[in-house]
């Protein structure tokens, strides 16, 4: 093991290559730098390093440890000069003094020094126009081919002269002594936009990776007027997208990989006068309790040599156990885009045609369906509304919680909603989109009393949206939200449209349905993103009090 570590060190000094794998990272490194390496060699190495197992599919299983999904409020944003007045804070972009970064930064620099590392150099957007250059610096093998899924492989040829825009400095084992950083915690995830540098330590989860990426996207497109957006898409046979928005448990990945439809990518999209273009190269797929019969390609594309799997059981002889949720809820699978046999290889697809926001409404009371108007759109975009249910979070009873994110993304939104807002109007404005509201959460009745919106219904509704079937179709409105509902859709019961008739108590949807715009009333008069009171009529002004 010593002339192992010996000759590692060995090759760091020795080798060139390494340095310049580290430039704009401020790491002088005493051992070895892995720079660039291929999934077989990463995989490889995670393994000789114990840092995970091999499904009986050739996936490497991973643990992350205590931290199972982000640590939202260990985010920071360095409240510098230049950037200043243009940030949101808020409790989702707390402040950083630039005294207590620079301590962090040499810290993590220090810490990184001493490690072995890898390096992965990658491309964030597939629209070169709007494209920046990550490099990646961690101690795990596996987090370096996390990302190399997660994000556009370069070309090899595009290697050799890689300059990188933004730095991510991932020390996922380093414990942080809160006090000395003016932390919550030993852990932080911290962006400095002047200089373009993320740092994350004291967390083993890899979806802090993903995220911070996305938050630094959603930084620089407003100002370009390309809107930045937290949604799947796909595309149809003349090229035109269909947005799917969404927060988690929504089925924003499930929805939007359809065998008809080819997938440009399943989270996170710049629209700009062009069309839609994908952040990212890889999914990261929620997968407890995947069905392989219901969701064919996500299943496949896990069970495959190169995918990482967080927090997902492994059995006797390399076996997956989806259904254990033990560790946690939120397992995941992280896969390249082209892992799904219908993806767009570029990454990019034609102007928006479609606009679905997706809600898991525990209540019971929005429809399964429904059109939106301009105004409704913006409402509901700004609203960013689902709900959460007892299984899904530790700490939840067993009455449903709603759950609000301005633009469905709030956390990784470094400028107030109203930017992103007056973006998408702009875009629905210029273009014949169409706009939909989509249940996929209860019907006829709440969380414990009703039951979950079929999948194959879903999906026969999105098939009748998206050939257009619907644009024309009788609407009756519901008196709470003023949501326009359908009379009938092809392979839908006419019985679940309008929820009010799938409930059996006419008098408990009503209660229901009260205590729900009440919801909504509150979450707008906290609101610091723009909904006006144009908006608020649109959204729940014919609502009965």
């Amino acid at each position: 093991m010593q002339e192992h570590l010996m000759a590692k060190v060995f090759e760091s000094v020795m080798g060139e290559d390494s340095h310049k794998a580290l430039d704009k990272t401020g790491i002088k490194p005493l051992y070895a730098v892995h720079a660039n390496l291929s999934a077989s060699e990463l995989v490889a190495e995670a393994l000789e390093r114990q840092e995970g197992v091999l499904s009986e599919d050739g996936a490497l299983a991973v643990y992350t440890g205590e931290h199972t999904g982000r640590s939202a409020k260990d985010k920071f944003i360095v409240d510098e000069p230049a950037t200043r007045d243009e940030v949101w804070w808020s409790a989702i972009n707390q402040k950083m003094a630039p005294d207590h970064f620079t301590r962090l930064t040499d810290t993590v620099r220090g810490y990184l020094a001493g490690q072995e590392l890898f390096t992965q150099d990658l491309y964030a957007g597939a629209d070169p126009a709007h494209r920046i250059r990550v490099r990646v610096v961690t101690t795990n093998a596996w987090h370096a081919q996390f990302a190399r899924n997660m994000f556009i492989r370069p070309p090899v040829e595009d290697l050799a002269d890689f300059a990188p825009d933004y730095v991510i400095l991932h020390a996922p084992d380093l414990a942080l002594d809160a006090e000395s950083y003016n932390l919550r915690s030993s852990t932080a995830v911290v962006l400095s936009f002047e200089q373009k540098l993320i740092v994350i330590a004291g967390t083993q989860y890899a979806g802090e990776i993903k995220k911070s990426i996305f938050t630094v996207m959603n930084w620089l497109l407003p100002p370009k007027g390309v809107l930045p957006m937290h949604c799947s898409a796909n595309i149809d046979a003349k090229g035109e997208s269909a947005l799917f928005f969404g927060l988690s448990g929504t089925g924003k990945t499930t929805l939007s990989s359809d065998r008809n439809r080819p997938l440009i990518g399943d989270d996170e999209h710049g629209w700009s006068d062009e069309g839609v273009f994908n952040f990212e190269g890889g999914c990261y797929a929620k997968v407890i309790r995947l069905n392989q019969e219901a969701e064919p390609d996500i299943w496949n594309a896990s069970h495959r040599f190169g995918v990482v799997l967080e927090n997902v059981t492994v059995g006797a002889r390399g076996k997956l156990d989806l259904d254990d949720s033990s560790r946690t809820e939120n397992t995941r699978s992280c896969y390249p885009t082209d892992f799904i046999p219908n993806a767009v290889a570029s990454g990019q697809g034609g102007k928006p045609r479609h606009v679905l926001m997706l809600t898991a409404d525990a209540f019971g009371v929005l429809p399964p369906v429904s059109k939106l108007t301009p105004d409704q759109a913006m409402y509901h975009f700004l609203s960013g509304y689902t709900a959460r249910i007892a299984g899904t979070e530790k700490g939840l009873g067993n009455e449903p919680e709603a759950t609000f994110s301005a633009c469905f993304g709030a956390p990784f939104l470094p400028r107030s909603p109203a930017v992103y807002g007056q973006l998408l109007r702009d875009r629905l404005a210029k273009g014949n989109v169409s706009c939909w509201l989509v249940n996929t959460g209860w019907t006829g009745g709440a969380y414990g009393t009703g039951k979950r919106m079929s999948l194959a219904h879903t999906r026969a509704i999105l098939a009748a949206v998206l050939e257009d079937r619907l644009n024309d179709a009788e609407c009756e409105v519901e008196p709470y939200f003023g949501l326009h509902i359908p009379k009938q859709v092809a392979g839908v019961p006419a019985d679940i449209l309008n929820p009010e008739h799938a409930w059996a108590d006419k008098a408990a949807y009503a209660q229901q349905a009260k205590k729900l715009v009440d919801l909504f009333k509150q979450n707008a008069e906290g609101f610091s993103g723009g909904l006006s009171p144009e908006l608020l009529k649109a959204g729940i002004g014919a609502a009965v009090s």
